[in-house]
Formats: structure tokens, C-alpha cells, sequence
């Protein structure tokens, strides 16, 4: 299963990343940070979090404090709540460069202005809720791209919308239509046995999709300059640019 990391940069090298001692300003708001999840003070966390808060795709991203409280209790399960529980501060807690600072293996990361800014859990409730609407997405969708593990994404370029759904074990199928066309529809180009590819350690990454002398580029900008867009397509015909849109990454 693919964790937030798709959506949430901090959880990306991890395995590579050099975690430094959590230095003592931050343990006092990783230690009040604590003590709000062990009293369930649902107000006080809300106020400690970096909107928007992404959740595993495709559920819904948190927006406001409002909704965060609302949706607390489907976040925050006994296992997580234990977890960050029983951590300590010193130990358990560790700041990873500009990622920011994580709790264990990468379960949360909290900036180092105290904002809490990726939770990298999914709960039973979560995981039921993400496959419902998985199962609902798949009724609207043309039956030549109905069957899929995951949802991936889907992006919108001034032309084009592509739609990108991980079959399992590292395949990847990349289905797009013009903008106007819906998804219900069929689409005007399939290709399977797409790649996953790293960009850095920051979290961005791209998916190759090859079709003969073509290859189609879907970059993912986790981390994207201000003024850059978050996602891109280019086309390569011979390994030569012939086409290259900004997109966005929108819900279904």
C-alpha cells in the first residue's frame, strides 16, 4: 500500500536521511504536542496543525480546525495515540535536516515552528473509508480502466486529462482524454507497465510510460518553487521534447 508519501514529502529517504538530536526548544512543543494527544484536546492539536492536512489518496485532505476536530477521532486510533503516547521527546523524536522533525520511522513530522505537518498513519476507519470510495470511483469510471489496486492521481493540463492508477507490483497504468472529455468516457490513450521514479530526496518524482518511439512523463512536484506548478506532462518522441504542459493534480 502506498502511505502519504505520495502527497507528503517528509516521508521520502528516510532510510537515507541522517536523523540529529532533537534539540531542547523542540522538545518543549513535541512534549506539549504529546501531552494534548494523551488529554485528547482535539482544539489545541487543531491549532498546532499546518493546513491543508493530506490523507492518504484518495480521502479527502483536512482543510481547517474545524474539520480536524470533526475528523479527529478517525485519525487519532488507540494504536496511534500509544505511539505518540508513550514516545519520548529525547529518543523517539528526531530532526531530520529541512524535513523537519519525525517521530520514530517517519509515523508524524512536525516543522520546527511546532506545526504538525504530516501524519504518515492510516487507521482502520481510514483504511475503510479510502477503499469505499475507491470502490465507489470505479463505478464511474469507463470499464477499460475500472480494474486498479490504487488510485495514483489524476491531472489536468490545458489539453489533456490523465489519469494514473497503480495495478500492483510496481505497475503503473496512465489512461488520458482531451480536457473536455469525461472519465466515464473511453479514453483515447492506455499504457501499462509504467515506472515510478525518485527525484532527489524531497519527495518529488515523475512516472515513465512508454508506447513505441513515445515516451509520456508525468512529473510530480512535491516541493514545487512558488511560482512553478505542481505537476507536469512531456511527451518525448526518440527521446526528443515534442510537448510539455503544466498541470494540476485535482480530486476525483
Amino acid at each position: 500500500m502506498k502511505k502519504l508519501i505520495c502527497l507528503a514529502f517528509m516521508f521520502f529517504s528516510i532510510h537515507s536521511a541522517i536523523g540529529q538530536d532533537l534539540k531542547p526548544e523542540y522538545q518543549k512543543f513535541i512534549k506539549s504536542f504529546i501531552e494534548n494527544v494523551k488529554l485528547d484536546k482535539k482544539e489545541a492539536i487543531a491549532e498546532m496543525i499546518s493546513y491543508p492536512l493530506k490523507r492518504e489518496n484518495p480521502i479527502p485532505s483536512i482543510q481547517n480546525k474545524a474539520e480536524f476536530v470533526k475528523r479527529y477521532n478517525e485519525i487519532f486510533d488507540a494504536n496511534l495515540k500509544n505511539e505518540i503516547i508513550i514516545s519520548d521527546p529525547a529518543k523517539d523524536w528526531s530532526q531530520v535536516g529541512w524535513r523537519g522533525i519525525m517521530l520514530n520511522q517517519g509515523t508524524l513530522w512536525i516543522d520546527e515552528e511546532g506545526r504538525l505537518i504530516a501524519i504518515n498513519y492510516i487507521s482502520k476507519f481510514e483504511l475503510d473509508k479510502k477503499n469505499k470510495i475507491i470502490a465507489a470511483h470505479k463505478t464511474k469510471l469507463h470499464a477499460s480502466i475500472s480494474t486498479f489496486k490504487e488510485p495514483v492521481c489524476v491531472l489536468e493540463t490545458s489539453k489533456f486529462r490523465i489519469r494514473i492508477d497503480d495495478l500492483g507490483n510496481n505497475n503503473y497504468r496512465y489512461a488520458s482524454w482531451p480536457i473536455k472529455k469525461a472519465m466515464s468516457e473511453k479514453p483515447d490513450l492506455i499504457i501499462t507497465k509504467g515506472e515510478w521514479i525518485a527525484d532527489g530526496s524531497g519527495g518529488n518524482h515523475h512516472y515513465d510510460f512508454k508506447k513505441g518511439q513515445y515516451l509520456y512523463e508525468c512529473y510530480i512536484a512535491v516541493l514545487p518553487e512558488t511560482t512553478a506548478a505542481p505537476a507536469t506532462l512531456t511527451i518525448y518522441q526518440n527521446e526528443s521534447e515534442i510537448l510539455s504542459q503544466d498541470a494540476q493534480i485535482v480530486t476525483e
